[in-house]
């Protein structure tokens, strides 16, 4: 099979650690020793040989280094990370590599050892340029130290930068949020990620705020209903005055700067996933990892190798039914602005879109929830503004 042949392919690499948890995060991240960092890593590199093996036929596009934060570690470890990934897997010459940092434990030097390794994009985690919103998260930084994080990382020669950011914080107000997005897009980065703060189960904001603890503490209180709805629209207002084009519900970028990984995901592109509790997507087939340590630092990848054949690794296999393939293909691809085409859509499944969905696009262009051009089916900014309710009309079962 030639390189022109080969199907794309992407990488999602997880670094559990962080500094302290944030109030709000319920990703799969917790605090500890550096000698576990680098016993981790040592995992890690074995897994990617595993599963590289298992590749031939995948060319990498895309990869991306999350968590946690992984600019928590040495960086010596990131760089043994990617060069494990060189080479057990095709990558392309032009493929977008992106790291997560956080202000508060990014240092310069850092930086040029990213960029040594082929690391080509970094993703800050800002959240608000407000330090009293930064500290009611449970962030470990202020806006001062993600200033000099965003002058270093352009010093290192960045010049794909995206900046995390999160609306609807406790105590927030319009006034406070235009503040943070007119800073934010005064440093003219290339990509901002832009969400509406979720209140998860099991996290210290679902006890305050959802939990059983609500109620019996006067603590900061969520911005009404009414405020956040402003704040949304202020994103897509402000942001596309300064140049930014909204190419997802909450994902804004200059023009040719979209995050090619994030489309992937919403455009069916396999992924694989590495590392404790990582998910991944291949030909048809959702798994995931182990997500204990200890377990996972056993696992034994040189006997039982990759991708599905190491149970231990994975657990169980789903297997996608083709209606829930056509699920996700709406309400993954309606998420871009750019929405989804009907021919696509005969092309995977061989059938007419409007064979399987024609009474529901009907009833929500009738709405004013969806519009249609041409081929081309895509959420309205009113769509937009209730998209978990539109995206779920789409469910066949």
């Amino acid at each position: 099979m030639t390189n022109t042949e080969k199907r794309p392919l992407e990488l999602y690499i997880h670094i559990p650690f962080c500094a302290r948890k944030c109030l709000y995060c319920d990703f799969l991240s917790f605090r500890t020793l550096a000698a576990v960092h680098e016993e981790y890593t040592a995992q890690l590199i074995r897994e990617i040989r595993a599963q590289g093996s298992c590749c031939g036929d995948y060319q990498v596009q895309t990869i991306f280094i999350g968590g946690g934060t992984p600019s928590i570690m040495d960086p010596c470890l990131i760089r043994d990370i990617m060069q494990a990934v060189e080479e057990s897997f095709e990558v392309h010459e032009k493929a977008e590599i992106t790291i997560e940092v956080n202000p508060g434990t990014l240092l310069q030097n850092k930086l040029h050892i990213y960029r040594s390794c082929g690391i080509n994009r970094v993703s800050i985690g800002l959240q608000s340029a407000d330090n009293g919103e930064l500290k009611e998260l449970g962030r470990i930084h202020s806006f001062e130290e993600f200033l000099k994080s965003f002058q270093c990382a352009r010093m290192a020669g960045f010049t794909e930068i995206n900046i995390d950011l999160i609306s609807g914080i406790p105590g927030q107000s319009l006034d406070s949020w235009k503040n943070t997005l007119k800073k934010v897009a005064m440093l003219k980065p290339e990509h901002i990620s832009a969400y509406s703060l979720i209140i998860e189960e099991g996290t210290p904001y679902w006890e305050r705020y959802g939990g059983r603890m609500a109620g019996k503490r006067s603590w900061l209180p969520l911005p009404d209903e009414d405020t956040v709805d402003h704040m949304d629209h202020l994103t897509r207002t402000l942001l596309q005055e300064q140049g930014y084009g909204r190419y997802e519900i909450s994902n804004y970028a200059k023009p040719g700067h979209e995050c090619r990984h994030n489309i992937g995901y919403w455009t069916e592109v396999p992924y694989l996933g590495l590392g404790l509790g990582s998910s991944s997507y291949m030909a048809g087939e959702r798994f995931s990892n182990e997500r204990d340590m200890n377990t996972y630092l056993s696992l034994d990848f040189e006997t039982d190798g990759g991708i599905r054949g190491l149970e231990a690794l994975h657990g169980p296999i789903q297997v996608l039914t083709r209606e829930e393939r056509m699920e996700e293909f709406m309400f993954l691809g309606l998420r871009m602005t750019r929405g989804i085409s009907e021919i696509d859509f005969v092309s995977m499944f061989g059938v007419k879109l409007e064979t399987v969905y024609g009474p529901v696009l009907s009833r929500l262009k009738a709405n004013g929830l969806i519009r249609q051009e041409g081929v081309w089916y895509s959420l309205t900014e009113w769509g937009m503004d209730v998209s978990n309710f539109v995206l779920s009309e789409f469910l066949l079962s």
